[in-house]
């Protein structure tokens, strides 16, 4: 979930916050932002459920309990009046947070599967030197016989995993 228009986060004007939300309520606090005009990202990714034999795909939080949203300080008091959030937490370094998220919408909107990264992700930091994802950046890491680069969110200490050749990717200097 994103604003209309907005072709990059680095767009959205105003301070950036991080809304830790209580349990299962990021769907509905993106919807009460959207509804108020508070520009928010809520990266959603598509699962597949199992109810008996029935088969359902779902889109859940891609970080669960946590909406990123962009304003003032009476945006803040808005969020906080919802009832859906345990608490707010203020980004303090604006561009390195903004590169991270939007890294992330743009493998999004590229319909790649991303899994969340529960971890800080220790490893070579490398740069997608051809395809669609050309110039994101993250940290390389093998799991068994794939490879994955991990997009890091570094305030909430995960992120996102998606899997990708060896040859598209460059080491960032």
């Amino acid at each position: 979930m994103i604003p209309e228009g907005i072709a990059t986060l680095a767009d959205l004007d105003g301070e950036w916050f991080v809304a830790h939300t209580k349990a299962r309520c990021e769907k509905a606090l993106a919807w009460d932002l959207l509804n108020c005009k508070i520009p928010c990202f809520l990266p959603m990714i598509e699962q597949t459920a199992v109810w008996g034999d029935r088969k359902r795909k779902t889109l859940k939080p891609l970080f669960p309990s946590y909406v990123f949203f962009s304003g003032g300080a009476q945006d803040r008091y808005k969020v906080l009046t919802t009832g859906r959030v345990c608490q707010v937490i203020p980004v303090h370094q604006r561009q390195q947070f903004v590169t991270e998220l939007d890294a992330i919408r743009q493998t999004l909107s590229f319909n790649r599967a991303l899994t969340l990264y529960p971890f800080v992700a220790v490893g070579r930091r490398c740069r997608v030197a051809r395809g669609p994802l050309k110039g994101i950046e993250g940290i390389v890491i093998q799991n068994q016989d794939s490879l994955r680069i991990v997009l890091q969110v570094t305030l909430l200490g995960q992120g996102a995993s998606l899997e990708i050749e060896a040859h598209d990717l460059e080491p960032a200097e």
